[in-house]
């Protein structure tokens, strides 16, 4: 699937909206089946995270903690949006029939099965991540940290591809491509070790404090989960202006300057607030 307009002229920088539109909607008119079935489903995650915010406007409680509406929210929000934009951005990757079916399948599943268990936790109102203390939340608590590893072996895949040859594809969308696949495997990596830390206090003895000091790098996992997002979005955007391909690549390589820059801010701060509680 081609990055740019089929069928566009436009006069100026900015970017035209009914072209845009029109590729966008292509996106679904043009998509291969697994790549619907995805965007169908995300939108469905997307939507759970919109209901679950608001349950919270109508129910109240804390925003804040390990009990709370906020965890379905931002699950939902994230994983369907998540979903949604892997797909899209693995219609740039070449990769055999087979393959891309079973890798979005399977990560398709993976975001659905981590967005419902953190949603019945929620409604039973025990925490989901780090609760060992029965054997219910423990399974739970273990099942999403199978999702985790199912979702970081499926996104690695992609991101080696990213980094191979994709014939077809601009170079700044090669290169927006591969840097939003690197700010995931940040993201991937924080939460990996937000999770490890966790698990490492709650069997220490210190249940609680798992659940206070175990997300410590969620701003940095914030801040990098979408850059996969918003990298390819930009050179898909700027695909519709009558930029040069060389410019379009240098505005790339800026922002993801700009982008690593602000990542490498937030670990710092991120870091420093944790040594210093």
């Amino acid at each position: 699937m081609s990055a740019a307009p089929s069928s566009s002229a436009p006069t100026g920088l900015l970017t035209p909206w009914r072209p845009v539109a029109a590729a966008l909607w292509s996106f679904w008119t043009e998509g291969r089946r697994v790549e619907r079935v995805c965007y169908l489903i995300g939108g469905v995650l997307f939507l759970s995270g919109l209901f679950h915010l608001a349950v919270f406007a109508v129910d109240g409680g804390p925003w804040d903690g390990p009990v709370s509406w906020r965890k379905p929210t931002t699950f939902g929000l994230s994983f369907g949006l998540t979903l949604i934009t892997i797909a899209w951005v693995a219609s740039f990757l070449r990769l055999g029939g087979r393959a891309r079916t079973a890798l979005l399948s399977v990560f398709a599943a993976a975001c659905v099965a981590e967005t419902a268990m953190i949603g019945i936790q929620a409604w039973r109102h025990v925490p989901s991540h780090f609760d060992m203390e029965t054997p219910l939340n423990t399974v739970i608590s273990m099942l999403l940290a199978v999702g985790g590893g199912v979702l970081i072996v499926i996104l690695v895949t992609l991101t080696v591809r990213a980094f191979g040859e994709n014939p077809g594809v601009p170079a700044s969308t090669r290169l927006a491509l591969r840097a939003g696949f690197s700010t995931l495997l940040i993201a991937l990596a924080s939460g990996a070790i937000m999770i490890a830390r966790g698990v490492v206090l709650v069997r220490t003895g210190h249940q609680q404090a798992a659940y206070a000091a175990g997300g410590f790098l969620k701003p940095v996992h914030a801040v990098t989960m979408h850059g996969i997002l918003v990298l390819p979005g930009l050179a898909w955007l700027l695909s519709f202006t009558n930029t040069s391909e060389s410019r379009r690549t240098r505005v790339i390589t800026w922002t993801t300057a700009a982008y690593a820059v602000a990542i490498a801010a937030v670990i710092v701060f991120s870091v420093t607030r944790s040594m210093a509680g």
